[in-house]
């Protein structure tokens, strides 16, 4: 084989390579990042321009206990009305709205601080659960979502006796 025939072999391999680990990644981490849009087509904004709102991390993490899952999601900025939340199917789909806008002036800078936006993230939820049960708070930043397990769902914890 020849060294150019080499070189093209070899990047072929990394090529592959660096596409495997994008869709691994992509595969990991394609509930962290959310999509916000505002409404609009990306391709019309105000006044004619163009505009993308963009990508944006609402951290969330789901836990559970005997009785219930408990979905924490970071979305700081927000009133609890800005909040739509249901269970569809084996999913707990929450929807929002944001709209941040803070001003300040410090020393002779003016700062203006913009986050808006609407979004929605769908969470595969590992098992059954009742959706009637379901209850959301919001605190400081925090939504708290908790679903109680189903009976079909539950785990019953066997105990082991000593003959």
């Amino acid at each position: 084989m020849s060294t150019l025939q080499q070189v093209k072999t070899s990047m072929r391999q990394a090529w592959s390579s660096l596409v495997e680990g994008w869709q691994h990644l992509y595969q990991h981490a394609n509930q962290a990042i959310t999509r916000f849009t505002d409404g609009k087509s990306e391709t019309e904004g105000q006044n004619g321009l163009s505009r993308n709102v963009g990508w944006g991390v609402l951290a969330t993490e789901v836990f559970e206990d005997d009785d219930q899952f408990v979905v924490r999601m970071e979305a700081p900025g927000m009133q609890t009305d800005d909040f739509s939340i249901e269970i569809v199917e084996n999913y707990l789909v929450i929807r929002g709205q944001k709209n941040v806008e803070r001003e300040r002036s410090q020393g002779q800078y003016h700062v203006v601080e913009c986050a808006y936006g609407s979004f929605e993230r769908a969470l595969p939820l590992p098992e059954e659960v009742v959706a009637e049960g379901a209850q959301a708070t919001y605190k400081r930043g925090i939504l708290r979502v908790e679903l109680p397990k189903s009976v079909n769902a539950r785990r019953h914890k066997v105990n082991v006796r000593v003959h």
